[in-house]
């Protein structure tokens, strides 16, 4: 059995694991990292972030071209198949696996495919190559992400019962659709689906879309999705799911029962920690499959980081990198360590979401004097130009001070827009301030001019 001497070894390929293995490698020292599937790029690549967007990308166009007036005046409207909007997400795949193949070959990164398993704190078996091999170690960074939560009662292996993985496996266009689970995911797919002119019943266990989003724009969220036929049935729980040849019958507890053509389960995610052998470590996963980290990415044993989507929140790719990049600057001691908090979030629905900071509802109850400023993006020139006058986007700032305490936005564009309001949030002192929007030129037309408009807005709300 070949063994091999490394500085760091990193356990999966997805974001959190490049970011670990490029930092490492740039600071000269010796990485590998283990990968089990096929090609790089994690669950991000192919089958989570990537796929789902550009499908949400390929899905957008076509309901653009089927509403626009001035297509309708060249042509009737098209329908396309999921199989073949999915042709052009596969083609991005490709793309996005080729370049980060060459990042690790271009940085000298010993890429291992295989199952990694720890043997004991500075040493881990490579199974499932051709040949096993032992990997000597001063530093592991485990970054293996996650998988969807499948409840062992629902039967996957129905060919008409998916989850968010394999429905990029679906061969056809269902004329029905449930999907259980109403967060990032599922609202995403319901978006998708319904863009496709497929019926849908979106199944929300909770009391409302998102619930840690703005009130205003989950409300917008789920009107958008019942203006575009989706069902949103709340405060509802499955009893049971079952497949026959014809469709499939969600029985819920409630005493409903729902029947569709195909059924989505996207209702929670778990980490991939199973088969790693932690138990050498004395490290145990929590109930979804978790690991706990300390606020340098250190599990209990002090050598061992973790990072990504097998740490939980918050599960998204941008900061899953990050992660990754911080728990090797830990390791090499460079200047750029940062404990990954300040996250925006990104949510790919038709129209799309985004956000950083407090809502208005935590800033009510922590009792904070905030004030808003609102811009709507039917009154922007930009919007017009496009047609894509649906959205807003929301300021709140400290009226007292001025400093920007949140930024909310729903629309077209809007995960590009937030990061203009970030970029201001996280100045220190008096240049946090809605004052920069005020006195600060923008492009005109440009969406990003909604800055200059809900600031001028909220100064308007401002009196001594």
């Amino acid at each position: 059995m070949a063994e091999h001497h490394y500085d760091v070894v990193v356990i999966g390929a997805g974001p959190a694991g490049e970011g670990a293995a490029m930092n490492a490698t740039k600071h000269g020292k010796r990485v590998a990292i283990i990968e089990d599937k096929p090609a790089v790029g994690g669950n991000c690549t192919h089958w989570g972030t990537i796929p789902s967007k550009a499908l949400r990308h390929s899905v957008k166009q076509i309901i653009t071209f089927n509403t626009n007036q001035m297509f309708r005046d060249i042509g009737e409207p098209r329908w396309f198949s999921f199989p073949r909007v999915l042709q052009n997400a596969q083609k991005v795949i490709d793309k996005q696996v080729k370049l980060r193949t060459q990042f690790y070959s271009r940085n000298r990164v010993d890429l291992i495919n295989g199952r990694a398993f720890f043997l004991d704190k500075n040493r881990l078996e490579v199974r499932g190559a051709r040949t096993a091999e032992v990997l000597n170690f001063k530093q592991a960074i485990i970054a293996t992400g996650s998988r969807p939560y499948m409840p062992p009662d629902v039967n996957f292996r129905h060919r008409r019962i998916y989850n968010s993985d394999t429905i990029l496996n679906l061969s056809h266009t269902p004329r029905t659709l449930i999907i259980y689970g109403a967060g990032v995911i599922g609202s995403e797919y319901a978006s998708i689906f319904a863009g496709l002119g497929v019926k849908v019943d979106l199944i929300n266990p909770g009391s409302r879309l998102l619930s840690f989003l703005d009130d205003e724009i989950s409300d917008a969220l789920s009107y958008h999705l019942r203006n575009t036929g989706v069902l949103v049935r709340h405060n509802e729980e499955y009893e049971s799911v079952d497949g026959d040849d014809h469709g499939v019958v969600l029985s819920l507890k409630s005493g409903k029962k729902i029947r569709a053509d195909a059924f989505l389960w996207c209702n929670g995610r778990a980490g991939n920690t199973d088969n790693l052998g932690l138990e050498n470590l004395e490290l145990e996963p929590n109930s979804r499959g978790q690991l706990q980290v300390d606020e340098h990415y250190r599990t209990a044993v002090p050598n061992i980081y973790a990072a990504g989507d097998v740490i939980g929140w918050p599960s998204l790719a941008s900061a899953a990198y990050d992660q990754g990049r911080s728990a090797s600057s830990d390791v090499v001691q460079d200047d750029y360590f940062r404990f990954v908090s300040d996250v925006p979030t990104g949510i790919y629905t038709i129209p799309e979401i985004s956000s950083v900071g407090p809502t208005e509802r935590e800033l009510t109850e922590k009792k904070v004097p905030y004030d808003v400023g609102q811009a709507f993006f039917k009154d922007l020139a930009r919007a017009q130009i496009t047609g894509e006058k649906v959205g807003m986007l929301k300021i709140l700032f400290h009226r007292e001070t001025r400093e920007i305490l949140g930024i909310h936005c729903f629309g077209d564009q809007a995960a590009e827009i937030v990061h203009i309001g970030q970029a201001i949030m996280n100045q220190e002192g008096e240049a946090n301030s809605l004052n920069y929007f005020i006195n600060t030129t923008f492009n005109y037309p440009t969406m990003a001019e909604a800055y200059r408009v809900a600031a001028l807005n909220g100064l308007n709300r401002i009196f001594e």
